[in-house]
């Protein structure tokens, strides 16, 4: 018997403090989603309007903006982009990883104009 009331009162103390790991760890996840935040810097250029387009052609244009626009959010230092450049250009993985990109923001894009539909 003693050592089933050791037992829970080992796992209760185990438990406790867990939640407390996990509390601690949720905070300082907090806190540095903050600070990230704070890190980001302002896109440039003038914000996107709206994702309704005319046609097709300009949803598409749309959609390589808006992946362009989240490159330049992620790596805001045009050198970096640039010097980074020679090495995805030649990447059959990072150019079809590109157009997934596109693609995705061109769903979007196409949802949000009904497909085009008249």
């Amino acid at each position: 018997m003693n050592t089933a009331i050791s037992h829970q009162k080992n796992m209760r103390a185990c438990t406790s403090m867990l939640f407390s790991l996990a509390a601690a760890l949720a905070i300082m996840l907090a806190a540095s989603g903050i600070a990230l935040a704070d890190d980001k810097p302002a896109i440039k250029g003038p914000p996107v309007p709206s994702l309704i387009t005319g046609t097709p052609e300009e949803g598409f244009a749309l959609a390589v903006k808006l992946s362009q626009k989240g490159v330049v959010f992620t790596q805001a230092d045009a050198k970096v982009r640039s010097g980074l450049r020679g090495q995805y250009a030649n990447d059959p993985n990072s150019l079809i990883a590109v157009s997934h990109v596109v693609a995705v923001h061109f769903q979007t894009v196409a949802a949000a104009n009904n497909y085009w539909r008249k």
